[in-house]
């Protein structure tokens, strides 16, 4: 594996992984009165074009981390529309 690969990996493994908290956070005060709406859903389609991105160009971090990530926010912005008022 390159080290460009190794990179996206590690790179991608930080960024996503920084959700966590939040989502930790959301669920465990079931409070989501904070989080933007707009903002997370703006984030959730930028992922998912980073994601057709690395489908097309076939770069598995970029697959990886941007499917995982979707996955996250979506899971974000379910909380937002049920804990947001």
């Amino acid at each position: 594996m390159l080290l460009g690969d190794w990179l996206g990996l590690v790179a991608g493994a930080l960024v996503t992984c920084s959700l966590v908290p939040q989502l930790i956070r959301v669920f465990k005060l079931r409070s989501a009165r904070e989080i933007s709406l707009l903002f997370n859903t703006l984030l959730l389609l930028g992922i998912i074009t980073w994601l057709a991105y690395g489908i097309y160009l076939k770069l598995i971090p970029v697959i990886l981390w941007n499917a995982i990530g979707a996955a996250l926010i979506s899971v974000l912005l379910y909380a937002k529309l049920k804990y947001g008022r």
